[in-house]
């Protein structure tokens, strides 16, 4: 079992940043691909960036490429997700989520674990 909790959403400006974290608690790590998702309201769970156990392979959604950056401290048992250039269109509750394959992280049906969601408004 993996617990996920997710910090640092709030309110910024269009064109603003942004760094949401990921403290997972449980079993070890660096065995599990992490990833974020979104859900805009009355839209469905958006993928947004995943990536593997050892931080070297990433994969972003093509919304978010350019802007966002996904990594991971180890040591820590953190996931990030940093986000510039933001857009009210970013306007989202984002989740992270945990799972032993990353491809598994492409789809929200197949993703084990979840935190509880962390909301990021973007003014325009």
């Amino acid at each position: 079992q993996v617990q996920l909790v997710e910090s640092g959403g709030g309110l910024v400006q269009a064109g603003g940043s942004l760094r949401l974290s990921c403290v997972a608690v449980g079993r070890t790590f660096s065995r599990y691909a992490m990833g974020w998702f979104r859900q805009a309201p009355g839209k469905g769970r958006e993928f947004v960036a995943r990536i593997n156990g050892r931080g070297s392979i990433t994969y972003y959604g093509d919304s978010v490429k350019g802007r966002f950056t996904i990594s991971r401290d180890n040591f820590k048992n953190t996931a990030y997700l940093q986000m510039s250039s933001l857009k009210p269109e970013d306007t989202a509750v984002y989740y992270c989520a945990a799972d032993p394959v990353i491809g598994d992280l492409a789809d929200p049906t197949r993703s084990d674990y979840w935190g509880q969601g962390a909301q990021v408004t973007v003014s325009a």
